[in-house]
């Protein structure tokens, strides 16, 4: 008898993501990053946790073209400083899928240290397939410390060649 297809999901934080591929000199292509989800670890779901911002809907429409599901946070403009911190979300949605049962694994996306309690937890609960950070430079030492020795965490700017395994496109600015 076949057991039934793994379910797993992807829990993404955009905004870290979006910046340590560019702290890199990379763009990132949203469309093949899923795509490469999809191939390297067989995801069901990829949801995108990311602030809103009315002008953005072309982007959000492009994204869920893409395969993802868009999880917002309201934005808070506080002196000019625009503010949309996805943490809670992004680990209320996480313990929701796997306790009531919509996930067995789970991949979560970022170098945030706030998420290190999270990723340990799932971890102990032999629901984390993967811990993927975008840039080692900028990703947090408890991330670093707890998953690498366990073989749970992916950096993406150590892989050999982000070009045809990642298909992000090489970042050029004007400056370049």
């Amino acid at each position: 008898m076949r057991s039934e297809p793994k379910k797993i999901f992807a829990f993404i934080d955009s905004q870290n993501l979006n910046l340590g591929v560019k702290s890199q000199g990379w763009s990132l292509d949203f469309k093949k990053f899923h795509v490469y989800l999809h191939d390297k670890y067989w995801i069901s779901r990829a949801f995108l946790f990311l602030g809103y911002i009315k002008s953005n809907n072309r982007l959000y429409r492009y994204l869920r073209h893409s395969g993802y599901r868009l999880i917002f946070k309201q934005i808070i403009n506080n002196k000019g400083n625009i503010k949309g911190n996805i943490d809670a979300e992004l680990i209320v949605h996480t313990m929701k899928s796997v306790y009531e049962g919509y996930c067995d694994k789970v991949i979560i996306v970022s170098g945030d240290g706030d998420f290190a309690v999270l990723a340990d937890f799932l971890l102990e609960k032999n629901k984390l397939l993967k811990f993927i950070t975008p840039d080692h430079r900028t990703t947090s030492k408890l991330i670093k410390k707890v998953f690498i020795k366990r073989k749970k965490l992916e950096l993406l700017d150590s892989l050999n060649d982000k070009r045809s395994k990642l298909k992000i496109p090489p970042y050029r600015s004007g400056n370049r």
